[in-house]
């Protein structure tokens, strides 16, 4: 369906408020985009530069007095990645978030008014050369180092905290002399100017995770994977590359500019999802000065989006297989992230569980690196619970078994201030690091036992200096889970109780 020219003129003039817009429901697939809630003074380039980095933007109509606009994307595929894109991230122009969706309307006719000669010249303008939208920065890709890394950074929480600026593209995190780094591309070069005066020198987390930021060298990032080391917004279609070999091998530098970055994705990797979904609650930190001040740890508000009270430590983990899960597995398994105080299953519902950590920066680092992963065959969900804490069953109701209080237990891993486990904390992977061997174990001895609950073992490895340390590599990142489970304080004999964690190494 095509709109009139005379329709145009008057939606341009004094009769726009005859013009209702699309304010629908996102449903039908339409190369033209309806955007609402624009700022007053928004001008014709901002609006292109929504489209652009998703493909060609091929129309625009500015509809000013009502603050919303209609782009026309080259194709209706480059429009849906639009779509889910910012579905997930709300834009920002100039500190206003504004609503993208798909418009009734199959193309755009437009007319020769003078509001429609200028749209149609800036269109020409920045179509021609995708020019950068800002003199302020040399560049829209900005390069962030974490010092004082106490507690791990994960890409997601990186999206989060600099989607407040603007829109983030891309992102690719690594790590080059022995420090956490990131590149992160934005739409356009004022968005990173802004985060770049707003969070350089800014802690992420109360004392630590330092950001130093500056502007890259390059103009734009190519991203041929989306997983937790790299992501492109604009192409939720990419690959999770869960299978691609460590850095070392030579093609798989191409996944990122040559010579720049010196990480790859995990090589253990499993399921990534191929879009990322903002988590309802993402990221929680301890109160923090300045810029980051409404991004919080225990108790202050998740940057840009809803309030976290100090209690938000519970997850609500869903799609487990009730045949097998235990409150046990789920205390062993989220521990390796966090202290768990109980673990209930629900007495009407085994496939759900809810579990409480001792903090929400704790049940943020669960969910974040275990939503998605396979439990017992199933990928497991994770949110965050309404509920503030987990009851215990009332004295003389039985609920067989499927609430357990572990807020005493001898397994928590980080009841000490500073414990070193703090920095040893990485995604599930198909290998495991071992520690406290006793002396009279022997390498057979531990493949024996990894291997008696039917799982393969592929690899093992002494530490070189300390045999009280070894890899051992699974078949998968799934058998890796399970054998955490059932071996991790595992009696050796001897007095010493085995210690299994997640490598971020390989055999």
């Amino acid at each position: 369906m095509s709109w009139s020219t005379s329709f145009f003129s008057a939606a341009n003039g004094n009769d726009s408020k005859k013009f209702k817009g699309d304010i629908r429901g996102p449903g039908v697939l339409s190369r033209v985009i309806h955007i609402r809630k624009l700022p007053n003074d928004i001008t014709e380039a901002e609006v292109i530069s929504l489209g652009l980095p998703f493909g060609d933007v091929t129309n625009l109509l500015m509809l000013k007095t009502k603050n919303q606009a209609f782009l026309e994307m080259n194709s209706e595929d480059v429009a849906q990645n639009m779509v889910g894109y910012y579905s997930t991230v709300t834009p920002i122009i100039r500190h206003h978030p504004v609503y993208v969706q798909f418009s009734n309307h199959k193309e755009l006719k437009t007319d020769n008014s003078p509001n429609q000669e200028r749209a149609q010249a800036a269109l020409r303008a920045l179509s021609s050369s995708h020019a950068d939208l800002a003199v302020m920065a040399p560049t829209a890709v900005l390069r962030v180092v974490v010092e004082n890394l106490v507690y791990p950074v994960t890409l997601d929480a990186l999206c989060q905290i600099f989607s407040k600026y603007g829109t983030v593209l891309r992102i690719i995190v690594f790590t080059k002399n022995s420090q956490f780094q990131a590149l992160l591309q934005y739409s356009e070069g004022a968005s990173a100017q802004a985060a770049k005066v707003s969070l350089d020198g800014q802690n992420i987390y109360n004392g630590c995770c330092t950001l130093r930021i500056s502007f890259s060298k390059l103009t734009s990032l190519n991203v041929k994977y989306n997983n937790e080391k790299s992501r492109d917004f604009t192409r939720p279609d990419l690959p999770s590359g869960d299978s691609q070999p460590p850095m070392e091998h030579t093609a798989m530098a191409t996944a990122f500019t040559p010579g720049i970055i010196s990480a790859a994705p995990y090589p253990g990797a499993t399921h990534f999802p191929p879009a990322f979904t903002l988590q309802p609650a993402s990221l929680t930190v301890p109160a923090l000065p300045g810029a980051l001040a409404s991004l919080s740890l225990p108790g202050a508000t998740r940057l840009g989006f809803s309030t976290i009270s100090t209690g938000h430590c519970v997850l609500l983990v869903s799609n487990l297989n009730p045949e097998r899960v235990t409150p046990h597995c789920l205390f062993i398994l989220f521990g390796v992230y966090g202290d768990v105080m109980r673990v209930k299953i629900l007495f009407n519902k085994k496939e759900n569980a809810l579990v409480q950590m001792s903090d929400s920066t704790q049940a943020q680092l669960a969910m974040s690196h275990l939503n998605g992963q396979r439990l017992h065959g199933k990928p497991l969900r994770i949110t965050l619970s309404k509920h503030t804490n987990v009851q215990l069953p009332r004295e003389g109701h039985e609920d067989q078994g499927l609430t357990k209080d572990y807020s005493n237990s001898p397994l928590h891993r980080f009841k000490k201030p500073g414990s070193k486990n703090y920095s040893n904390i990485f995604p599930p992977s198909a290998t495991l690091h071992l520690s406290n061997i006793p002396p009279s174990v022997v390498e057979d001895d531990l493949k024996m036992l990894f291997s008696s609950s039917g799982s393969m073992v592929k690899a093992f490895k002494f530490f070189q200096k300390d045999h009280k340390m070894a890899l051992i590599q699974m078949g998968s990142v799934e058998d890796a889970i399970e054998s955490l489970i059932e071996f991790h304080n595992h009696d050796l004999g001897e007095n010493h109780h085995l210690r299994v964690s997640f490598s971020k190494s390989s055999i």
